[in-house]
């Protein structure tokens, strides 16, 4: 390990609000350096060498909510909407399948049209292609609902929370709860489901303070997968003149994460591939990441589902994608995991505090 100032060897061992709003602070170039040096270590340690990936299926871009930052959101009159029909997400996900992909993501607004039958027959019909993940990432849902899926198959759960920060969050997701949002996080956990959220850097409002404790938060909910992505504003949304949220920062929270939850799921978010198109993705691998998500979603679909507007998009075959993928994490001492890339189990030595 390397050499490591009081500060950082007390974030690692004893995760606290103060050390986590220092590192998203300073200033000092060595001690950023050493942050990111270190987050890779840790990455190393805990979960190898592997980059899983993560083949994203948009399914619908209906939606019933109306979040400010979101370019799908149910008041965008100029969105072109659709719906994918339950036999073609099947086709997409096995083409996925062929391509070598071992962990689909089903993706989608709020929409209510698809009914219980509607998921457990697709999640049914993609299980039985071989050993693969299902992931989905559909909203909030009833109880019910969410046991239903999971009993079909379905494996993991995204569902970001966005903000910890009860007030901004109210203020960004009218008609929503954070209340909410919490209890549907800790059913999945109930339940069984891997449990993914995750938050975006600079939104409106957002402190240093409320970013510490969404990170404190993934810790004390034990996610299982963290998606943090700078906020992109969408000119269709009233948020549409607010700045972009800062990379820089990005890199830290993803690090952060990375030293204090371990073995958790961290992706290069798309969003950083969308400001920083050349380095965004490599220099998120280096600090702590160990998930990419491919959008495989057809391209008749997938340039109207803008939740962001410019969203990188690669019109090339998964077969290729996966190519070119394998050589840029090849340049890094990095490959592609060939499993579903569940969340590794922690090293006992390492979980006893010992570095």
């Amino acid at each position: 390990m390397i050499e490591m100032n009081h500060r950082l060897r007390r974030l690692y061992n004893e995760p606290n609000r103060e050390d986590i709003i220092y590192f998203l602070e300073t200033s000092q170039k060595d001690e950023l350096n050493a942050l990111y040096s270190f987050a890779d270590q840790i990455r190393k340690q805990y979960v190898g060498d592997a980059v899983h990936l993560r083949a994203i299926i948009e399914f619908s871009n209906y939606c019933r909510c109306g979040c400010l930052y979101c370019g799908i959101n149910r008041a965008n009159t100029r969105v072109q909407r659709y719906r994918i029909s339950r036999e073609e997400i099947v086709s997409i996900a096995a083409d996925a399948y062929k391509s070598g992909y071992r962990t689909v993501v089903l993706q989608s607004g709020e929409d209510p049209t698809y009914s219980i039958d509607d998921y457990i027959y697709i999640i049914r019909k993609i299980k039985k292609l071989g050993d693969i993940a299902i992931t989905l990432a559909c909203g909030e849902k009833e109880e019910e609902e969410y046991f239903y899926f999971y009993s079909a198959g379905a494996d993991r759960y995204l569902l970001k929370h966005e903000t910890s920060d009860p007030i901004l969050y109210d203020r960004l997701n009218p008609g929503m709860s954070l209340e909410n949002r919490i209890k549907c996080l800790k059913t999945l956990k109930r339940i069984g489901y891997q449990t993914g959220s995750g938050i975006m850097i600079g939104l409106p409002g957002q402190t240093i303070e409320s970013i510490a404790d969404d990170i404190l938060f993934f810790l004390e909910m034990d996610i299982d997968m963290i998606g943090c992505g700078p906020f992109i504003p969408h000119p269709d949304t009233p948020l549409k003149d607010s700045p972009v949220g800062s990379e820089e920062l990005t890199y830290r929270v993803l690090a952060i994460n990375r030293i204090v939850t371990r073995n958790t799921l961290l992706p290069a978010t798309t969003a950083l591939s969308t400001i920083n198109e050349h380095e965004g993705r490599k220099l998120a691998l280096m600090r702590g990441a160990n998930v990419v998500m491919p959008n495989v979603t057809p391209l008749k679909y997938r340039q109207l589902y803008e939740i962001y507007p410019n969203k990188k998009r690669i019109e090339v075959s998964s077969t290729d994608m996966i190519r070119d993928l394998e050589t840029q994490f090849h340049q890094i001492g990095r490959y592609i995991s060939h499993s579903p890339g569940d969340r590794y189990q922690e090293d006992p030595y390492i979980a006893n505090g010992h570095c």
